[in-house]
């Protein structure tokens, strides 16, 4: 018989088994374990069932999060996979990569005094389930349509806008000037939060219900940008933000400092099995190395984690603010302590030491001030504070910056707003060309793929309507 529900009373929190540090460390693997079904019910049953769910309030995605875990406790799986999936295109990769200690768990109504329920772990299981069990089936459109929709960009965010826009039975297009299908998600992200096949699996599902990829296609160089417009009926930009953030110290230009991005990237494909130069001739392996990565989000906390993987003689983190004033996941923080990476709070470089490449970073202490006007508390240098660490591999991991899109697809008349990412309507995603949109971090900045999501989905309802209204339009001009 299935367990009621609100048993956090007297049920404790407890996560799938993780990996030892010691073991965990040594491999790019997952470092979590399954639910098994008896676990994923028990810990679904600790829900307390609120009349207002914070946990979905908190989710980018509206899930219903207590209506599937009720049916997980209730052993009705199949029913908690499609409630699950019915708002989350990928529930699969949001169930390891979110920050669910940030959104829904963080948010949990039982959280402070009996800690949250295992929301994430629950929703890894439900589908991990279903695709084994052989629930997960491409998407087959009742009604095809004709016109045609060209995606740019293959990340999370278009992913999800070709998914909706193919369940509305359009053609979809999708072009990506890499070499696989995924953006960050299968080249920014390291295996031991996201193993690849994963990836791989949504790709070929998604391929199975009939969107066709253009890959290593980069619109510009590989195709302009009006002859893509000419091809479709509508398009939509969700290439992402790439570019890495500057960062002005004397020294800045010595080899051996790095962006996280190209560092990450190099690491993924020869997990992937890539030959990478700079990788084969140790330019981006950690290897040996003493390692400092600066930043405190959670590339950073990828780049740490990953060079203790690579076999660095030693890894410090070195962020300007506090552990409490972080913006990356504080769970993952806990990760890179115990798979032994030093942070160091309150400190910021001041300058790169060495003669041709870096040997050392000087590091000034901070303390935190008064609010600035993001409400952040500002940071201040300590006069004489200065600290001096070995490193011969620097790696930035201070955000990233959108690209010049209107110069590199050769359209002046795409707008962008004053950060330089694109600017739309918000309400209908339509930037300032007639029938193209925009969605993701393209044109919301730098954010959570569970935000892309959000936003591709948004936007793929969007191109809907309008597609929609021109089908129309068309019908009545021709009657």
């Amino acid at each position: 018989m299935a367990e009621r529900m609100l048993q956090f009373v007297r049920l404790a929190q407890q996560n799938p088994d993780k990996r030892p540090a010691t073991q965990r460390a040594t491999d790019f693997a997952e470092i979590y374990a399954r639910f098994t079904p008896p676990a994923a019910a028990t810990q679904a049953s600790r829900c307390s069932q609120c009349g207002v769910p914070f946990c979905s309030i908190h989710c980018p995605l509206g899930n219903n999060i207590p209506d599937w875990l009720k049916l997980t406790a209730e052993g009705r799986l199949r029913e908690a996979y499609e409630v699950s999936s019915a708002t989350n295109n990928f529930p699969e990769i949001c169930g390891r990569i979110c920050p669910q200690d940030r959104l829904c768990e963080g948010n949990c109504v039982i959280e402070r005094d009996f800690n949250a329920v295992t929301i994430g772990a629950v929703e890894r299981f439900l589908t991990d389930t279903a695709f084994a069990e052989g629930w997960v089936r491409p998407i087959s459109p009742a009604r095809p349509r004709p016109q045609s929709v060209g995606i740019i960009g293959a990340g999370p965010a278009g992913l999800a806008a070709a998914d909706q826009l193919r369940r509305h039975g359009y053609q979809v297009h999708v072009y990506d000037r890499h070499d696989r299908v995924g953006g960050l998600l299968i080249y920014g992200i390291p295996g031991f939060k996201l193993e690849k096949p994963i990836v791989q699996r949504r790709h070929a599902l998604l391929a199975a219900a009939g969107i066709i990829f253009h890959l290593e296609t980069e619109i510009g160089p590989s195709l302009p940008f009006a002859a893509l417009r000419a091809r479709h009926d509508a398009v939509l930009i969700a290439t992402g933000v790439y570019q890495a953030r500057a960062l002005e110290a004397p020294g800045h230009d010595l080899a051996g400092i790095v962006p996280a991005l190209t560092y990450l990237t190099a690491s993924n494909r020869v997990g992937l099995g890539d030959h990478v130069a700079a990788f084969a001739d140790g330019s981006l392996d950690a290897r040996g190395r003493d390692v400092v990565v600066i930043g405190g989000g959670d590339t950073a906390m990828d780049c740490v984690r990953t060079a203790i993987r690579q076999g660095a003689a030693s890894v410090t983190c070195l962020y300007r603010r506090d552990r409490a004033n972080m913006p990356g996941s504080l769970r993952e923080v806990a990760h890179a302590e115990e798979e032994g990476v030093r942070f160091l709070w309150l400190s910021a470089p001041e300058a790169f030491l060495g003669t041709g490449r870096v040997s050392a970073v000087r590091a000034r202490r901070m303390r935190l001030g008064l609010p600035d006007s993001s409400g952040r508390r500002a940071v201040e240098p300590i006069a004489g504070s200065d600290v001096t660490l070995p490193a011969d591999l620097v790696i930035k991991a201070l955000g990233f910056d959108p690209e010049d899109l209107p110069a590199a697809f050769d359209e002046p008349a795409l707008t962008r707003n004053k950060w330089g990412t694109l600017a739309i309507d918000p309400r209908q995603f339509t930037t300032s060309l007639p029938g193209v949109f925009a969605a993701g971090d393209i044109v919301r900045g730098a954010s959570l793929v569970v935000w892309a999501i959000r936003d591709g989905r948004d936007a793929a309802a969007a191109i809907h309507r309008h597609l929609a209204a021109t089908s129309a339009a068309t019908a009545i001009a021709a009657a």
